[in-house]
């Protein structure tokens, strides 16, 4: 017998947007004394603190930014503003598994969106 779960809904979230909600759900944790914090969501608050650079509305102007440009869709957006690449070298690494390459206009035009939030 197999059992399938049903994936109800997505949605992407970027770093900064992560330790917000991360955060909240910490404060909760330490009003109650009784509730211990398990391994992976200690773990995953450490990692949030630790690699998050903007502001959760920061990182949310960039995505938008990002989603008005030719060739940037939505996962890479998100992906694009947890890094924030600051050479053509690191933003091709975020286009190595597509199909596609972007010409040095292009990366460029990425770049400087980038630029505007680093």
């Amino acid at each position: 017998m197999t059992i399938f779960k049903e994936k109800v809904e997505e949605e992407y979230l970027t770093t900064a947007e992560a330790k917000d909600l991360l955060a909240g759900i910490e404060e909760e944790r330490a009003l109650d004394e009784d509730r211990e914090m398990r391994y992976e969501l200690a773990r995953a608050i450490e990692h949030v603190n630790r690699f998050a650079t903007l502001e959760a509305e920061e990182s949310r102007e960039l995505v938008e930014e990002l989603l008005e440009l030719d060739k940037v869709d939505e996962p890479t957006a998100y992906k694009i503003t947890d890094i924030l690449p600051k050479d053509r070298d690191e933003l091709r690494a975020v286009y190595a598994q597509e199909r596609y390459t972007l010409s040095g206009e292009e990366l460029d035009d990425i770049l400087n969106v980038v630029a505007k939030y680093d």
